[in-house]
């Protein structure tokens, strides 16, 4: 992270409008951020105390305390995220990154956000969950002008209520999220609050899928279903970090879906319940153990539970094709297709042409073929016992004993206890091997079907 030092001076500001030059120099200076690894949690150094959250590889923005109110900067501009190693996508985000900087207040706190713009087009934001006054909400058009290339607006209210928000753009929307302008809000509540329980380890990450051609950098910002990269925090495993708790601590999950699709989230090994929205805390009485909770599009989750399981446990998206790479609806499915005596035929046409998908894809996770420059693969991602097969929206929670209250770093592969992992038959086989696939009507047992003889003859008909 580079923090530059904050320019003093009493700070001019107007209700989501205009700063003038001569006004920028009372401008907190924003921080910008390169890394697009899990940043620690930032310690309030002023305020209200409260638990700060960890931001799935992200990082929360620092903030200037002027004269009570809270002051952040932010900066809307043309970013490059590393989405995974080796592949990266040009985006439109917030202070160097996409997503841009989680801001965390609490509850009752005055904030006051500049908002720059550095993008080559309008821009606004708007606060998404917020009660704030109607002027501040940052539809662009409807309660305030546009943000225009190269100005300043400032956005004022006073975080009225405690839960998991998102800020993103309402001007040119469908473009500028689909470049992946967006972030976290948290606020804190102020005290003790009967629906709100304190938690060891608290994370947070927004989900966000991209469509982005083989060889290519930029997505395509006119795509509607066909996505091919799917984030947590704009990263796809096995680049996401795991989520780390120590045995025994009660963990906070906070998710926002900025997708077009809805998401079930699901969780291995524990049971969850959702006990806020972005319309705040659920009532205790709404509650059910849960391990998948569906996060439609421009929702919130935030889920509670005890990690008192100890191992490493897949964390995901549950829609099966969100756990992969870059893929296609063109590609065929070759399961069952007899491909014998015809490979060497097409290499000799092709001679790099390879056999996928006679039994399954899982081959692709180990196979390494060529691929275009800044390509992701289609599943990837190795364990301590061989491929993983996964992609896109998938990283482990990993629950140990003994890890330190602020240990958030990897702690590497659990070795389950003797006796505790499934294990090789080594008896006898099963003397039965699975058919191929037949033609309909040709497998044992099969009704056989034909036309009735009616006698006469159709041949002219």
């Amino acid at each position: 992270m580079q923090r530059r030092n904050f320019f003093t001076g009493a700070a001019a500001a107007v209700a989501a409008a205009s700063v003038s030059k001569v006004a920028m120099a009372a401008l907190p200076e924003p921080v910008m951020q390169s890394s697009a690894d899990t940043a620690a949690p930032l310690t309030p150094p002023n305020g209200r105390p409260y638990h700060p959250v960890v931001t799935l590889n992200g990082w929360t923005t620092p903030w200037r305390m002027n004269a009570g109110v809270k002051e952040f900067h932010l900066v809307a501009e043309p970013v490059v995220r590393e989405v995974a190693p080796g592949f990266f996508v040009n985006m439109w985000g917030y202070n160097g990154q996409s997503p841009g900087p989680t801001i965390e207040v609490v509850e009752g706190d005055k904030v006051r956000i500049f908002v720059t713009n550095r993008l080559p087009e309008n821009t606004t934001v708007h606060w998404h969950g917020q009660r704030l006054p109607n002027g501040m909400d940052g539809v662009g058009g409807l309660n305030q002008p546009h943000i225009p290339p190269g100005k300043t607006f400032v956005y004022e209210f006073t975080a009225r209520r405690p839960g998991t928000f998102m800020y993103h753009p309402h001007s040119d929307e469908m473009v500028q999220m689909a470049m992946g302008m967006m972030g976290l809000w948290i606020t804190h509540p102020k005290g003790k609050h009967p629906l709100i329980d304190d938690v060891q380890r608290d994370y947070a990450f927004l989900l966000s899928a991209y469509a982005v051609e083989p060889g290519a950098m930029t997505p395509r910002i006119n795509e509607m279903t066909d996505f091919n990269i799917w984030t947590f925090n704009s990263r796809a495993f096995p680049a996401i970090s795991p989520l780390v708790a120590r045995q025994g601590d009660k963990v906070r999950i906070r998710v926002g879906n900025l997708t077009m699709t809805n998401h079930p989230i699901h969780i291995h090994g524990h049971e969850f319940e959702v006990t806020g929205t972005d319309g705040g805390p659920t009532p205790k009485g709404s509650r059910w153990p849960e391990v998948t909770t569906d996060v439609a599009v421009g929702q919130m989750r935030q889920v509670d539970f005890i990690a008192d399981e100890p191992g490493d446990w897949a964390f995901h998206c549950h829609k099966s094709h969100h756990t992969m790479g870059a893929m296609g609806h063109d590609v065929p499915t070759m399961i069952g297709v007899d491909h014998r005596g015809l490979v060497g035929k097409i290499q000799k046409i092709v001679p790099d042409y390879m056999l996928m998908g006679e039994r399954g894809m899982g081959d692709m996770g180990a196979m390494e073929m060529p691929l275009p420059d800044n390509t992701f693969p289609m599943m990837t991602g190795t364990g301590p016992y061989g491929a993983i097969e996964m992609g896109g929206m998938f990283t482990s929670f990993k629950v140990r004993k003994g890890l330190g209250a602020n240990d958030y770093k990897d702690p590497g592969w659990y070795q389950q206890p003797k006796g505790t992992q499934a294990y090789e038959w080594k008896g006898a086989p099963l003397d039965a091997t699975a058919p191929r696939q037949t033609p309909p009507g040709t497998a044992p047992g099969a009704a056989a079907v034909r036309r009735p003889d009616t006698g006469k003859d159709h041949a002219h008909h």
